[in-house]
């Protein structure tokens, strides 16, 4: 199997550090090497590659943009380039590490105590403590502030009872993040696995994503220590700071994605031989090459200038909307296009696009759908909230 390349028409390369550019580089190998050959197989058995994630926590991939608590403390860019990495391999092995950092560890780092961030940062960082998210529940997806679940104080403890539903990680995870009605105000919980009436069966059955653990949690008296209320924050605020910090990784996994089903894309119609020539000569072959060039490009371009206004505390919520929303419409539009180019083939797992193209159907849907990041936007436009 050829290299990959990846694609950059901008030259954005040289707009990148030294240091980006060789984490982008090491994340790239790796996923060439380590996640490609097993991906497949993986996802045919709707299996999570586990063997992995010490790999990923040695090269510092999980909380890449914390600083200290054994974290990498890298830049947003940096993250990004990483999210896109992976994602190039697979949603879900993006998804993975996206979970672990920006919405378990953040949470712990941004409104936890010291003693619950030294606690679990360390052990998150090196691999040992795996975590999930809950926020969503079955009735409620995007407007999680109708959330039913509720915390309930007990003297020196915390009851909680309801479901959160759609949670990556949450089988394999050693504690939850949970976002729970206590008198109602939203507070987050950290839930450890062995804390008594919390189970977290998983999900199975899914056409997307499946080289990765969907879970539901499940709290029924779940008994939990005060000491692990996140102490810092109150409100959606909480959550939602977490999700500004996924939804950035999204928008540049999704440029991965694209890229990954243009390369095969490009390779496939440059070998396969129809009419007595390839496929790459004709007009409308390379119509379709030359769009998907030109969006990945944009999308490149987009996530670059995210990530440095990230950087520099000037990124606010509805910059991410737009980006999240814009580059997982063209990687799923790119993931169409490329699937139609390889013809019959592309349904094979031979190929990567058919894949991608399903993967990035529950990307576009989860950390805010499409239309939900469009309403983000009309708000900031107008300042009259449509879904309330």
């Amino acid at each position: 199997m050829a290299r990959f390349n990846g694609l950059d028409f901008y030259n954005i390369d040289a707009q990148l550090t030294d240091e980006e550019r060789m984490v982008r580089d090491t994340v790239r190998e790796w996923v060439s090497d380590q996640v490609i050959p097993i991906i497949e197989e993986h996802c045919r058995n709707g299996t999570f590659p586990h063997e992995l994630v010490p790999q990923m926590a040695e090269m510092g991939l999980l909380g890449v943009n914390i600083e200290g608590y054994d974290c990498a403390g890298m830049s947003n860019v940096a993250y990004g380039l990483v999210c896109q990495e992976l994602e190039r391999g697979d949603s879900g092995i993006r998804s993975f590490a996206s979970v672990q950092g920006s919405l378990c560890m953040f949470p712990i780092y941004k409104h936890g105590s010291e003693e619950q961030r030294l606690k679990y940062l360390p052990k998150m960082a090196s691999g040992e403590f795996i975590g999930c998210f809950g926020l969503t529940e079955p009735d409620f997806g995007s407007n999680p502030g109708g959330m039913l679940t509720t915390a309930v104080d007990d003297g020196d403890s915390y009851v909680l009872n309801g479901a959160k539903m759609w949670i990556t990680n949450g089988t394999i995870a050693d504690l939850a993040i949970v976002w729970a009605k206590l008198d109602g105000i939203i507070r987050g919980f950290i839930v450890e696995k062995d804390d008594g009436g919390f189970t977290a069966p998983e999900m199975h059955g899914k056409h997307s994503l499946k080289a990765s653990v969907t879970s539901e949690l499940v709290f029924q008296d779940c008994r939990i220590p005060k000491d692990r209320i996140l102490p810092n924050v109150r409100g959606l605020k909480g959550p939602f700071s977490c999700l500004n910090n996924a939804r950035f990784g999204i928008s540049w996994g999704a440029v991965g994605s694209a890229m990954a089903c243009f390369d095969s894309a490009r390779n496939y119609v440059g070998e396969r031989i129809q009419f007595d020539k390839p496929l790459a000569s004709f007009q409308l072959v390379q119509n379709k090459l030359a769009y998907m060039l030109r969006e990945i490009t944009k999308a490149q371009l987009l996530a670059l200038h995210l990530g440095r206004m990230k950087d520099d505390g000037t990124m606010i919520p509805e910059h991410v909307s737009l980006a999240k929303m814009n580059n997982v419409d063209i990687a799923l539009e790119i993931a169409r296009m490329s699937r139609d180019m390889h013809g019959a083939n592309g349904i094979l797992d031979e190929y990567p696009v058919m894949r991608h193209m399903a993967n990035l159907e529950s990307v576009k849907t989860y950390e805010g759908t499409h239309d939900i990041h469009n309403l983000i936007l009309g708000r900031w436009i107008t300042g009259i909230p449509a879904f309330e």
